[in-house]
C-alpha cells in the first residue's frame, strides 16, 4: 500500500487530541514519525486517528463506523493485535498491530486496499519510560481495547464465535464460518476457508432482501379465515340446524373444531421446531417423517387443492347462475353450460391476478374479507330486526321465539328426496369441509416474515374466531327459523300459524327446505349473495396459490421423476408460474366436467390424510425423542396427537369408507414409488431416529438374553480389507451370516489416516456392500502393523452380545517369501483369536483372493490413492497438500490383509502400500467427492439391481473392460447357481461342532441347496470301525444334518508316502537349522528364541507325529476331495512356544495345495450343535 494513502475517521476539525495514532510501518525511525505529529495529513507519517483521549467523540466515532445500523459489529474492519498481547515481548513488537481486510467481504470504502496491512501504534507521550508505556498499553487493552475493538478478537484465534450463519445449511455438516476440525488441530494446516454467505441471505432458499413477506394476519390469519368460511357458511349451516338441532349441532361443530384444533396444535409445534421454508404441509410433514410420507402427502395435497380451487369456483358459478335465475338471465342453457363459461373466465381472472403478485392476490384477499365479514354482520343484524315482511314470515322466518328455539333444541333426521336416510355421522360428513382449510396459512410458509410465530398464532385464532362464528349462526338460526314453513300469506294475514304446519316434504321452505334461510335472516339479501362469492372466490384463491407453493417444493425436491420442471421460479418472489398453469389447467378440466359431488368426499379425504400424518409426525417426534425435537410451542401432547391422528382416520371413513380407502391407496402408492426409488436425500426425519432407538432398545434387550446352543449363530469378522479386494472371501462369509448373524469386513490401515481419507473409504465400502446386496459392516483402524490392528479389531469390533464370534482369514500364499516378521504376525493373529475364544477360520482358493490388480473402479469410484486431489469446499491449500504428501509417503495406504495370494506374478504381501500397485489402475471416472457424480453412481446403483445376477455388471477390468469367463466364474464361485456340487467336510477333531455347522449352513443357501455333503471323520481303531462308524451316523442324525455319505478313515497313524515327505521337506527347506549350523556359528539359540520363523531339528521332532498325520491326511485329500467344489477340514490347532509360524504355515501347505476351494475351521471347543429340542 502506498505510504501517502491516508484514511481518518472523522473530521481533523472535530477530532480531538489523540492518545494514540496509527502510522503505517514504513522503515521510517520512530522519532521522524513522532515529529510528524497528530493527525498530520502528509508525508509518509500520515496516520489514522484511532484515539480516545480527553473527548469521547473519537471512541464513539470509531465504534459508530464499526457496528451496522442494528449496531452489530461489522466483521470486516477488524484488528489483530496478537503482539500487543505478548506483555514480555520487548516494546517495539508489542507496538505492532496486524489488521487483515478480506476481499469477499471487504467494505466500499477499502475495495481498493490490499488484502494485508501493517499498521504500527505509537504512544503520544513519547517521553515516558518503559514501565509508564507498559501501564498504557495494559489500560489500553483492558479498558477500552476490548470494549470498542472487541469484534477484532476473531484473529486472536483460530476458533470461530457463536453465529447464525454457521447453522444455515442444515445439509451440511461442515457451516459456512466455522473452521475444520483438521485446520483447528493440525498445526500444519494454515489455510483459512474463505467461503462466506452474503449477509440476510439464506443458502437454502435463496431469499434476499426485497422480497415481500406477509405477517401472521395477511399471511396467516386472513387466509385461513377465509378458507375456513366457505359456501357452507351461508347454504348449508342453516340445513345442519334442521337436521340436527341445536344442541347436535353443537356437538357436531365442537367435534370439527377438536380434529382441527388438534391438528393445528400438532402444526404448531412442527413449526416451531426449526425454521419452515417454502412448501408448508409438505415441508413439515417430509422433514419429520421422511420422503416417503412427506412425497406422497405433497402430491395428493397438491392435487387436493387443484381440486378444490375447481369445486370453490363452481360454488360461485352456480351461486351467480341462481342470482341471474332470479332476473330472468341466461348465457347459454341457464345451467351446465353457464356454469362452465362463468367458471373459466373465473378461474382465468384468478390466475391473472395470483401471477400478477403475491401482493395483488393478498389486497385481493383483504377485500374478500371486507365482504365477508359485512355479509356475516348482515345476518347477525337481520336476525334481531325480525321478519320485515309477512312474505318473509310466511317461510318461517318468526324473529326470536323461545317455543321455536325449544322445538329446535333437539334433532329430526329426515331422508333426502333422492331417499338417503340422514343421521348424525352423514350430517357431519357434508359439514366438515366447512371446518378445514387451516392449512392454507401453513401452505404459504416460504412467504412468511416468520413461520415460526406466524403459522401457531394466526392458524389457532381463525380457528377461534370461525369456531365461534359457527356456534352463534346456530343459536341465532335455532331461534328464529322454523324447520318448516308453507309460504302461505293466507295465513299470515289471518292471524293463524297454519303455515307452519305441513309435512315433511310438503314444504319449500323452513331451515330442513330451503338453503337460502341466511338471505332470508338478513337485513339486507343481496349482500348475502355478495358474501357468498367472496367466501367462494376467496376459497379458489387460496387453493389456487396453495396447490403450486407445495407442489414447487415436492419437485424441487425431485422425489418423483418429471416432474422437476415445474420446480422453476420467477421473480424475486420465487413464484411457481409453471405451477399456477398446471393447477389452472387441472381445474378448468373438472369445472368442465361440471359434476363434483363424487369429488368433494374425495378431498376432504385428502386434507385429513395431511391432517392425519400431521398428528401423527408430532406423537411420533415426541415418541422417538430426538434430541433436535425442542418446539418452543409448547401447548401440544403427544398422546393428544394420537388421537387427533385416530380422530381423522374415523373421519375419513365416516364420510365416505370408498374414498377413504382409495385415499388410502394412493398414499400407499405414492409411498412405495419413493421408497423404491431412495431419492438422496437426508432430513434427520423421526423415523431415521426411531430406527436407531428401535435398534438400541434390541441391541440392549439381547444383553438380557442368556445364550443358548439352539440360538448359536456364526458371527464373522472377515479381514478382507476394503472389500472390493477380496469379494470371494467376503461371499463366503455373506453366504455363511446371511439373514442369520453379523458380517464384519475388517480393514488395517498402517499408520495414522486423515478422517477424510477414512470417510471416502467407508463410503467405498458401503457403495460395494449396496452393489453386491451385502448386509454387512465395515470396520476400519489405524495399526502400527497388521498383528496390532487385528487384535483391536477383534477386541473392539461389535457390541453387547453383537460380537464376531468367528475370525475368517485369507490364507497366506506367500509365506516362504515374504519377510519373516510378516509371518510371525500372521501366525500372531491366529494365537490372540484362540486366546480371545475366537473361532477361527481360513480360506484358500485355487488362484488367489485379492483382487485388487484384477478389477477396475467399475462402481464408479477411484482407486485409494486417487481420492483427495480436488480443493473441496472447507479444505485449505494445506488440506491438499497434507494429503498429497501422505499419499506419497503411503501413510494413506492399505494393508487389507495379509492374504496375498500366489496368482499374482509379485511375492510382496499385503502389508505393501496398495496405492503403489493401484496407481496404473486409475479409470476416467468421475470424483467420488463430487456431488454431480454422487449422483451419477447412485442412479447405476439403482440400475445395477435389474442385473444383479449376472457377474459382468458386477465386476469389470481396469477401465471398464470386460473380464474373461474363467476369470467371472472364480469371482462368483460362492454366488452363482450350483448344480450337483459336492462339499467335503473333514471333520478330524471335535471343536464343538463347528466344522460340521457351517457346510451345512452353505448346504441350506439358494445357490448351493442341491449340493451333496461328504463327511470324513478319523476312526480310533480298526478293530472297531464299523462300530465307530454307525456311532458317527448316528451323531448325524441326531443334528438331523442331511449327508450323501460317511466315511471313517482307519490307518492315519501310519507313515506317509516317501513322495509326501520329500513334499514337505521341500516346503521347509528354507526355515530349517541344523546343529551343525548353530555350532559352526551361523545361528545361535539366542537368535532362534529371538526369531520363531525358523525351524530346529528338536522343533520337527518334537511334533513328527503330527506332521506325519498330516501328511497322510494329504494322501487321503488327494484320494477322495480333489474333484469336490469345496473342502471343510477341521483347522490343526497351533500350540504355542511347541510349532513355530512356518511349520505350521508347511501342515496348512500340505493338506491345502492344488485343492478345490478349502477352508479350514477351528472352533473354540464350545458346542455349536445340540441333538436336544
Amino acid at each position: 500500500m502506498s505510504d501517502t494513502i491516508s484514511f481518518e475517521l472523522g473530521s481533523a476539525a472535530d477530532r480531538p487530541p489523540n492518545r494514540f495514532q496509527v502510522n503505517p510501518v514504513n522503515g521510517n525511525s520512530r522519532k521522524s514519525q513522532a515529529a510528524d505529529g497528530p493527525g498530520s495529513g502528509s508525508g509518509s507519517g500520515a496516520g489514522v486517528g484511532v484515539g480516545a483521549g480527553a473527548g469521547e467523540d473519537g471512541p464513539h466515532e470509531v465504534y459508530r463506523r464499526l457496528t451496522n445500523a442494528e449496531g452489530e459489529l461489522l466483521e470486516d474492519d477488524t484488528f489483530d493485535a496478537t503482539q500487543m498481547l505478548n506483555q514480555r515481548q520487548p516494546r517495539q513488537q508489542r507496538q505492532s498491530i496486524k489488521s487483515s481486510f478480506r476481499d469477499k467481504d471487504k467494505p466500499s470504502r477499502f475495495k481498493d486496499l490490499q488484502t494485508t496491512t501493517r499498521f504500527q501504534v505509537d504512544p503520544q507521550n513519547d517521553e515516558s519510560d518503559d514501565s509508564n508505556d507498559s501501564q498504557e498499553e495494559r489500560e489500553l487493552l483492558d479498558n477500552e481495547y476490548d470494549t470498542k475493538y472487541g469484534k477484532s478478537f476473531r484473529h486472536f484465534t483460530r476458533e470461530a464465535l457463536p453465529r447464525l450463519d454457521n447453522y444455515r445449511n442444515m445439509m451440511s455438516i461442515q457451516a459456512a464460518y466455522r473452521p475444520t476440525l483438521d485446520e483447528l488441530h493440525n498445526a500444519t494446516l494454515v489455510g483459512k476457508n474463505t467461503h462466506s454467505l452474503t449477509r440476510n441471505q439464506d443458502p437454502e432458499s435463496g431469499i434476499l432482501n426485497g422480497v415481500l413477506k406477509f405477517g401472521w394476519i395477511k399471511g396467516v390469519l386472513v387466509r385461513c379465515l377465509l378458507n375456513i368460511w366457505g359456501v357452507m357458511l351461508f347454504l348449508r349451516l342453516s340445513w345442519v340446524v334442521g337436521q340436527a338441532g341445536v344442541i347436535e349441532g353443537f356437538v357436531l361443530i365442537l367435534t370439527t373444531t377438536a380434529v382441527t384444533t388438534i391438528t393445528a396444535l400438532s402444526m404448531s409445534a412442527i413449526s416451531t421446531n426449526g425454521v419452515i421454508k417454502g412448501g408448508g404441509t409438505y415441508y413439515m410433514i417430509s422433514r419429520s417423517l421422511g420422503p416417503e410420507f412427506g412425497g406422497s402427502i405433497g402430491l395428493i395435497f397438491s392435487l387436493a387443492n387443484a381440486v378444490a380451487c375447481a369445486m370453490y369456483v363452481v360454488g360461485f358459478c352456480e351461486s351467480m347462475l341462481a342470482m341471474m335465475t332470479t332476473f330472468g338471465w341466461e348465457i347459454v342453457d341457464g345451467g351446465v353450460q353457464d356454469v362452465r363459461i362463468i367458471g373459466c373466465v373465473t378461474i382465468l381472472l384468478l390466475l391473472i391476478i395470483v401471477v400478477v403478485g403475491m401482493e395483488w392476490e393478498a389486497k385481493a384477499q383483504i377485500g374478500l374479507l371486507v365482504i365477508l365479514l359485512v355479509a356475516i354482520g348482515d345476518f347477525v343484524i337481520g336476525s334481531f330486526i325480525g321478519p320485515k315482511s309477512d312474505a318473509e314470515l310466511a317461510k318461517g322466518f318468526l324473529g326470536y321465539n323461545a317455543t321455536l328455539f325449544k322445538n329446535n333444541l333437539f334433532a329430526d333426521y329426515r331422508p333426502e328426496k333422492g331417499g338417503i336416510q340422514h343421521d348424525f355421522f352423514s350430517v357431519f360428513a357434508i359439514f366438515f369441509p366447512a371446518a378445514t382449510g387451516i392449512l392454507a396459512g401453513a401452505n404459504i410458509s416460504g412467504d412468511l416474515k416468520d413461520p415460526q410465530k406466524s403459522i401457531p398464532k394466526g392458524t389457532i385464532l381463525a380457528i377461534v374466531i370461525t369456531t365461534g362464528t359457527y356456534l352463534i349462526m346456530v343459536l341465532q338460526c335455532g331461534a328464529t327459523v322454523a324447520r318448516d314453513a308453507t309460504g302461505n300469506l293466507t295465513d299470515v294475514v289471518n292471524g293463524s300459524f297454519a303455515f307452519l304446519d305441513c309435512q315433511p316434504g310438503e314444504c319449500n321452505y323452513g331451515l330442513q327446505n330451503s338453503f337460502q334461510v341466511i338471505e332470508l335472516v338478513s337485513g339486507f339479501g343481496p349482500l348475502i349473495y355478495a358474501g357468498c362469492y367472496a367466501a367462494t372466490l376467496s376459497s379458489a384463491l387460496a387453493s389456487l396459490v396453495s396447490a403450486p407453493k407445495v407442489f414447487q417444493a415436492l419437485c424441487k425436491d425431485e422425489l418423483y421423476p418429471k416432474i422437476v420442471w415445474f420446480a422453476k421460479g420467477y421473480g424475486k418472489n420465487n413464484e411457481p408460474v409453471r405451477g399456477y398453469v398446471l393447477t389452472f389447467v387441472i381445474a378448468c378440466a373438472f369445472i368442465l366436467i361440471g359434476e363434483l359431488n363424487l369429488i368433494a368426499p374425495l378431498i376432504s379425504n385428502f386434507f385429513l390424510a395431511a391432517y392425519m400424518l400431521i398428528n401423527f409426525s408430532t406423537f411420533h417426534a415426541s415418541l422417538a425423542k430426538p434430541v433436535g425435537w425442542r418446539p418452543t410451542f409448547k401447548y401440544y401432547n403427544m398422546w393428544l396427537s394420537l388421537l387427533g391422528a385416530i380422530l381423522c382416520v374415523a373421519v375419513m371413513f365416516l364420510i365416505s369408507w370408498a374414498t377413504a380407502l382409495i385415499t388410502f391407496a394412493a398414499v400407499l402408492a405414492l409411498y412405495l414409488i419413493v421408497a423404491y426409488r431412495k431419492p438422496d436425500v437426508n432430513w434427520g426425519s423421526t423415523t431415521q431416529a426411531q430406527t436407531y432407538k428401535n435398534a438400541l432398545m434390541s441391541v440392549q434387550q439381547l444383553n438380557n438374553v442368556e445364550e443358548h446352543v439352539k440360538n448359536y449363530r456364526p458371527q464373522i469378522l472377515v479381514l478382507s480389507g476394503l472389500p472390493n479386494t477380496r469379494p470371494v472371501l467376503v461371499d463366503l462369509a455373506y453366504m455363511l451370516t446371511k439373514n442369520l448373524s453379523l458380517l464384519v469386513c475388517g480393514h488395517v490401515l498402517r499408520g495414522s489416516s486423515s478422517q477424510k481419507y477414512r470417510t471416502y473409504l467407508q463410503e467405498r465400502a458401503a457403495n460395494w456392500f449396496r452393489k453386491h446386496r451385502v448386509k454387512g459392516f465395515y470396520g476400519l483402524v489405524d495399526g502400527e502393523d497388521f498383528e496390532s490392528g487385528t487384535r483391536a479389531l477383534m477386541q473392539a469390533t461389535g457390541i453387547g452380545k453383537l460380537k464376531p464370534n468367528i475370525i475368517l482369514m485369507g490364507y497366506k500364499t506367500d509365506w516362504q517369501t515374504c519377510d519373516h516378521k510378516e509371518l510371525d504376525q500372521y501366525f500372531n493373529v491366529m494365537h490372540k483369536a484362540l486366546d480371545m475364544y475366537l473361532s477361527v477360520a481360513i480360506l484358500r482358493v485355487p488362484h488367489g483372493l485379492d483382487c485388487s490388480q484384477l478389477l477396475g473402479s467399475q462402481d464408479g469410484w477411484k482407486t485409494v490413492s486417487d481420492v483427495p486431489r480436488t480443493l473441496q469446499p472447507n479444505e485449505s491449500s494445506g488440506d491438499l497438500q497434507a494429503v498429497d504428501s501422505s499419499a506419497r509417503n503411503g501413510l494413506g495406504g492399505s494393508i487389507d490383509s495379509l492374504s496375498r495370494n500366489v496368482s499374482q506374478a509379485s511375492s510382496t504381501s499385503d502389508l505393501s502400500f496398495i496405492a503403489g500397485n493401484q496407481s496404473k489402475d486409475v479409470s476416467g471416472m468421475p470424483d467420488p467427492l463430487d456431488a454431480k457424480s454422487a449422483n451419477l453412481v447412485n442412479n447405476s446403483l439403482r440400475k445395477s439391481k435389474l442385473k444383479h445376477d449376472d457377474p459382468a455388471s458386477l465386476y469389470k477390468g481396469p477401465g471398464g473392460a470386460e473380464l474373461p469367463k474363467e476369470v467371472l466364474a472364480d469371482l462368483t464361485q460362492f454366488t452363482r447357481k450350483r448344480s450337483h456340487a459336492v462339499i467335503d467336510v473333514w471333520w478330524l477333531y471335535d471343536d464343538g461342532g463347528l466344522t460340521l455347522l457351517l457346510p451345512y449352513i452353505i448346504s441350506t443357501r439358494r445357490t448351493w441347496q442341491t449340493c451333496k455333503l461328504r463327511v470324513y471323520a478319523l476312526a480310533n481303531k480298526n478293530s472297531e470301525l464299523e462300530f465307530e462308524q454307525r456311532s458317527m451316523a448316528s451323531l448325524l442324525s441326531k443334528f438331523r444334518i442331511d449327508y450323501s455319505d460317511l466315511t471313517l478313515i482307519p490307518d492315519i497313524t501310519k507313515k506317509p508316502q516317501e513322495t509326501s515327505t520329500q513334499f514337505f521337506n521341500e516346503l521347509i527347506k528354507d526355515f530349517v537349522v541344523t546343529e551343525k549350523e548353530g555350532e559352526n556359528g551361523t545361528s545361535s539359540r539366542a537368535t532362534l528364541n529371538e526369531d520363531d520363523a525358523l525351524i530346529t531339528d528338536d522343533d520337527l521332532l518334537a511334533v513328527q507325529d503330527k506332521t506325519n498325520r498330516y501328511l497322510r491326511l494329504r494322501e487321503y485329500l488327494w484320494e477322495q476331495s480333489t474333484k469336490s467344489d469345496l473342502v471343510v477340514m477341521t483347522l490343526p490347532m497351533p500350540r504355542k512356544n511347541i510349532v513355530s509360524a512356518p511349520l505350521y504355515m508347511a501342515w496348512l501347505e500340505s493338506l491345502s495345495r492344488d485343492m478345490p476351494p478349502f477352508l479350514f475351521v477351528r472352533g473354540n471347543q464350545t458346542s455349536v450343535l445340540t441333538f436336544y429340542s
